[in-house]
């Protein structure tokens, strides 16, 4: 059984920064393309980044390119995304998500949540204005 497990949620003022961390286990991480994704209240969870099995694929949404940074250690089984400069529009429940390959050959799949077999419990992000 696959674990997925968020820190590093909180409370920031908008233009502050947020590092959130995500542990994983039970399967070979480095088989596992790792993705975030984010859920505002009243709003469908949406693609954040994604990264794939050895690191060498990375993806972003448009709104979080420049700002946002995906990275993984396959020695510590975590991913991690560093956000700067937040919006208040950031504002969300944000998922650290596993897939059951290490990369997909289409970009399309990084961005589909039904290409992710394994989510997290979610860490809130909350940024004020």
């Amino acid at each position: 059984q696959v674990q997925l497990v968020e820190s590093g949620g909180g409370l920031v003022q908008a233009g502050g920064s947020l590092r959130l961390s995500c542990v994983a286990s039970g399967r070979t991480f480095s088989n596992s393309a790792m993705g975030w994704f984010r859920q505002a209240p009243g709003k469908e969870r949406e693609f954040v980044a994604a990264i794939s099995g050895r690191g060498g694929r990375i993806y972003y949404a448009d709104f979080v390119k420049g700002r946002f940074a995906i990275s993984r250690d396959n020695a510590k089984n975590t991913v991690d995304l560093q956000m700067t400069t937040l919006k208040p529009e950031d504002t969300a429940v944000y998922y650290c998500t596993s897939a059951s390959v290490a990369w997909y050959q289409s970009s399309n799949y990084y961005y589909t949540p039904a290409s992710y077999d394994y989510w997290g419990q979610g860490t809130q992000v909350t940024v004020s204005s």
